[in-house]
């Protein structure tokens, strides 16, 4: 992999990730692009003890704009985009319109492929590979920076999901906290491991899982699951077999398999609902470990934490999407129309 950081035209970094290694990235932005300003905000709600960020800026972010004038294309003769080169393998840079910026943390976007009408289901496993080394690299980087605390690297894919722009993207929120979810399982950890003398509750789920029906795919190295309580209809956990706190942690055994169980997750997504159904609409998020301080978790240090993946549709069945209404808005208690067991039987019987 080859790395080159440029600047844009408005002082953004963007950064390319290249297969080879003799690759030349010397394109400069043309656009008259004045210097982004923000107006990102944390604001704490006292009530529920979370976080919420206040972005008015972002009202006027690219919406739905058509194929030809999509900003993640690369540049194309005069039809400028945020990828001042002709060409591009994985690129990140920085949101021209961040939820998160300044002693607030950090929001990029992660470009896949060049390729407009791509997903990443539809990557070489060699691309994929790459993508995982940038989500690396960005973790690194970004776990370095004096306001950043967690690093959370996602793709949203689908009209359905929210997605505004077509391109095969994902993002990186680098928060300058610790994000709720994560705050549940490090108290999760805390507790079974005072309950059990020392025991990793990660460890005892996967355990768990390992002996059980909801396996959807597995390797050498790597395992997908569908979890016992899953709160989505289809919804899948990928773990690394070897706890790590964080994409840093994964050896090269792991990440050489990564890309091949990855892709034959992501497209049987896409088989769930037959193949007269459109793509299948996902969220896929990983969960990494703070890199703040953990003192108020009593005893559960960064190495308990176990990186993982959850993949999830809100897709419920052909035609029909999961909502979240009353009792999953009003009071986080989700209703799942799909049992986990049936989910994970069907994710088997749509393998390549």
């Amino acid at each position: 992999m080859k790395k080159t950081s440029t600047r844009l035209a408005d002082g953004r970094e963007l950064i390319y990730y290249d297969l080879r290694d003799d690759t030349v990235r010397d394109a400069v932005d043309r656009r008259p692009l004045e210097r982004t300003h923000t107006t990102s905000e944390i604001r704490r709600d006292p009530l529920l003890g979370d976080q919420v960020a206040i972005a008015s800026h972002r009202q006027g972010r690219t919406y739905h704009p058509p194929a030809d004038q999509c900003p993640l294309c690369p540049t194309r003769g005069d039809r400028l985009s945020e990828i001042p080169d002709s060409s591009y393998d994985v690129v990140v840079f920085e949101n021209r319109f961040p939820s998160l910026a300044g002693d607030s943390g950090r929001c990029e976007v992660v470009c896949f492929t060049s390729d407009h009408d791509a997903s990443f289901a539809s990557l070489t496993e060699e691309q994929a590979r790459l993508v995982l080394d940038a989500w690396t690299d960005r973790t690194s980087e970004l776990s370095h920076l004096p306001s950043v605390e967690q690093v959370f690297c996602f793709e949203n894919r689908g009209e359905e999901i929210g997605v505004t722009l077509g391109h095969p993207h994902g993002q990186i929120y680098a928060y300058p906290f610790t994000t709720p979810r994560t705050a549940l399982m490090l108290r999760s950890l805390a507790a079974h491991k005072e309950a059990t003398g020392g025991e990793n509750l990660f460890d005892t789920v996967l355990d768990r899982e390992l002996a059980d029906e909801r396996i959807v795919l597995e390797g050498e190295h790597w395992v997908a699951f569908v979890p016992y309580a899953a709160h989505w209809p289809y919804e899948v956990h990928l773990y690394p077999k070897r706890r790590v706190p964080d994409l840093l942690g994964l050896d090269e055994a792991a990440r050489s398999e990564f890309p091949k169980v990855y892709l034959e997750l992501l497209r049987r997504f896409d088989r769930i609902f037959g193949e007269s159904e459109p793509p299948t609409p996902y969220i896929a998020a990983w969960h990494q470990a703070p890199f703040g301080t953990l003192e108020e978790f009593d005893g559960v240090t960064r190495d308990d934490f176990a990186l993982h993946l959850e993949l999830f549709t809100i897709r419920r069945t052909s035609g029909k999407l999961k909502f979240l209404a009353g009792s999953e808005s009003g009071m986080s208690v989700f209703i799942n129309d799909v049992p986990p067991e049936r989910a994970a039987e069907r994710l088997r019987e749509v393998a390549s």
